[in-house]
């Protein structure tokens, strides 16, 4: 039995030197542990301010293009409008001329004025004609 207490001695100072090692490994551990956190931690507040910022960009970035956008469609929007107003004026403008009489009875009227005219320009040459021979003659 005195072989054991001399074994026990021994025993318990080498599982004191185990627990000791334990104790010590397990703080180193947590301090680096610790030292890994801070690090990410830092790390991850720069990536969180540039993700900010990246997503400000891009926002601003949305922003101008949805107002370029809303430019063109307003852009659009007007011509349309100022187009569909003139096509308005032409169908009402060819529905008076409808209503105060066919667009073909007109022409054929001025058709045979001209020809009148014609006539009448013909007839004044020759006045004019006769008059310009009874002048040299004389």
């Amino acid at each position: 039995m005195s072989g054991r207490i001399g074994r026990g001695r021994m025993g318990g100072r080498r599982r004191n030197e185990i627990v000791m090692g334990l104790a010590v490994v397990m703080i180193l551990g947590t301090a680096v542990y610790f030292r890994l956190w801070t690090i990410d931690y830092s790390a991850s507040s720069y990536d969180a301010d540039l993700l900010r910022r990246q997503f400000d960009l891009a926002n601003r970035e949305a922003l101008d293009e949805s107002a370029e956008w809303r430019l063109r469609y307003d852009e659009e929007a007007e011509r349309t409008a100022q187009c569909l107003n003139e096509l308005k004026q032409v169908k009402e403008s060819s529905r008076k001329d409808d209503n105060t009489g066919n667009i073909n009875q007109k022409l054929e009227m001025l058709q045979k004025e001209n020809t009148a005219l014609v006539e009448r320009v013909e007839v004044l040459k020759q006045e004019l004609e006769a008059v310009k021979l009874k002048c040299n003659s004389h």
